[in-house]
């Protein structure tokens, strides 16, 4: 499948450092690129608008009863999420005319959806992004064996115990709905529309590489400004400090929204940014620095995060993750198609 245009095809110029385009003509690029700016910045503010409108549109538009519980009111916006997913894919391939290609696979590929080296776009990534986490590790790790050692008087018969527990934590968690939300249904449809449908769109709108890993999160970040709404008026918090909550909120996925789009451009693949997503939200913040480890957790932290840093750009090479290195041509080719 590394014969299929992807997205690491459209970035191939992103190959070492943040670089621009090895073009010969500089007006190939502008040539090439058959959506406007201003139609690809409005069909990605469109879609994080209806991404996070239809949402609501059970009980304005179509004025469903309240949901009885939880777990329907979480269904149905899996199922919102799942319609607006789907329409802003279907919205991406007309606007980019991929359905001219003669085959679902390499429409698939400029979506950054893909087989060939699969498992480097997920080993890599999240082993990148676990460098983050080093801190939170020697917490957890410290803590556990803290644990361990309270019990170890009475360990008679506590392997059996601990099997169990572990299959009852899983089957809570496979049973529990904010677990699918968190660590299934909202990686994947919010890379799925803010990175595989927004990213291609912002390249063939003639934006460079760099411009789109630090403007395009700004779509990612407001689809979460309905939390201040929902705090506000909802949960019935004072101004300031539903603004602070969500202030926060924003920053973390402004932040997040860099390292996503990053993982994306540079691999080419969509998985990258989903494990990464599925790995923070199970994480959490990274833990700066604990009182319980006497100061291991700081040291682990800065460790992590220059070893973060000296890894970024050596793990995210795209030739690891594709085999065709000429992109610049290959880029050419996937915005004139007419």
């Amino acid at each position: 499948m590394s014969s299929f245009p992807s997205i690491a095809m459209v970035s191939s110029y992103f190959s070492s450092t943040l670089e621009e385009p090895r073009i010969s003509d500089p007006s190939a690029m502008e040539a090439a690129a058959r959506v406007s700016g201003t139609v690809a910045v409005a069909a990605c503010a469109a879609m994080a608008f209806f991404y996070v409108a239809i949402l609501y549109s059970p009980t304005l538009i179509l004025r469903l009863p309240p949901p009885a519980s939880l777990d329907s009111f979480m269904i149905r916006r899996f199922a919102c999420a799942a319609v607006s997913s789907a329409a802003s894919v279907l919205a991406c391939v007309l606007l980019l005319g991929l359905e001219k290609l003669d085959d679902l696979p390499s429409i698939l590929g400029v979506l950054g959806i893909r087989r060939d080296h699969l498992w480097q776009a997920v080993a890599f990534p999240l082993l990148l992004t676990s460098f983050l986490y080093a801190g939170s590790f020697v917490s957890r790790s410290w803590k556990l064996i803290s644990a361990s050692i309270e019990r170890s008087e009475n360990s008679y018969g506590e392997d059996g115990i601990c099997g169990q527990g572990c299959t009852d934590w899983v089957c809570a968690y496979a049973r529990n709905v904010m677990a699918w939300r968190n660590y299934v249904v909202a990686p994947f449809t919010e890379e799925l529309v803010f990175r595989a449908c927004m990213i291609p769109l912002l390249l063939c709108g003639g934006f460079g590489t760099s411009s789109i890993i630090f403007f395009s999160p700004v779509f990612f970040s407001l689809a979460h400004i309905n939390h201040f709404l929902e705090l506000y008026y909802q949960q019935r918090y004072r101004f300031m400090k539903a603004f602070l909550i969500v202030g926060f909120q924003l920053g973390y996925t402004v932040i997040f929204g860099w390292y996503a789009s990053f993982l994306f451009i540079r691999t080419g693949n969509l998985i990258s940014p989903i494990v990464a997503h599925v790995f923070c939200n199970v994480m959490g913040l990274p833990l700066l620095s604990s009182p319980s480890t006497k100061g291991t957790a700081t040291v682990a932290t800065a460790a992590g995060v220059v070893g973060f840093l000296y890894l970024l750009f050596p793990a995210t090479r795209p030739g690891l993750y594709n085999d065709l290195r000429d992109g610049c041509s290959c880029w050419h080719r996937y915005c004139s198609w007419s």
